[in-house]
């Protein structure tokens, strides 16, 4: 094999290695697009509605009835919590003013689950 051959050769190998590092992971944008859905129902006034208690990094006019919306993960750090919190908070604290978004309906089971996937990376 000739010099530029294997020149050649290892430059194409680099490139198949630099593609390999520059695709992202399975189902990143996948998570990433659920993630954007949930802050839309967050920020949405007629869905989540979050910010008419809550302060959220980027929200116009937050309130601040319950909570800012911070350090989520290591507040619950079990996803499943969190879920439940935002199912029915009045499960944990029975004078709760936070909607019921999951027993009454306000919300469906999987803009539930696209909410929980935004406020855990808060």
């Amino acid at each position: 094999m000739t010099i530029s051959r294997i020149r050649l050769a290892q430059a194409a190998s680099g490139l198949v290695l630099l593609g390999t590092c520059l695709v992202a992971p399975a189902g990143a944008s996948e998570g990433s697009s659920v993630v954007e859905e949930g802050k839309g129902i967050a920020f949405s006034r007629s869905k989540g509605n979050c910010l008419a208690c809550h302060m959220i990094e980027g929200g116009e006019s937050p309130g601040n009835l319950g909570p800012p919306l911070i350090a989520m993960k290591a507040r619950y750090p079990d996803k499943a919590k969190l879920r439940a919190q935002i199912w029915d908070a009045t499960t944990v604290n029975p004078d709760s003013a936070m909607v019921p978004f999951g027993l009454h309906r306000v919300l469906t089971e999987e803009e539930i689950d696209k909410l929980v996937e935004y406020v855990w990376t808060l």
